[in-house]
């Protein structure tokens, strides 16, 4: 996938809960926070396999926060997570 393609997935699913895949083979399970043209904030869903790791919490004064990011350029699929858990 592109990072064209890949972006655009992306603005197409923000604020959706998403199954990211990546080259080495990771899966992110969350939602899609912050879109940037080269990185994809996604809040992990600790219940589907999201990591948990790098969020940003209310301690930190940045409200709900954005999770990790991911690069673009990483990414091998995206798809909606609800199409894997109904």
């Amino acid at each position: 996938m592109n990072n064209s393609d890949a972006f655009d997935l992306c603005c197409r699913y923000y604020g959706k809960r998403v199954r990211i895949t990546c080259r080495d083979g990771s899966v992110h399970v969350g939602e899609i926070t912050r879109v940037r043209r080269n990185i994809v904030w996604i809040q992990p869903d600790n219940n589907l396999g999201g990591y948990g790791l790098g969020f940003f919490g209310d301690g930190f004064g940045f409200g709900s926060g954005f999770g990790f990011g991911i690069a673009l350029g990483a990414i091998t699929g995206i798809v909606l997570a609800s199409a894997f858990f109904w």
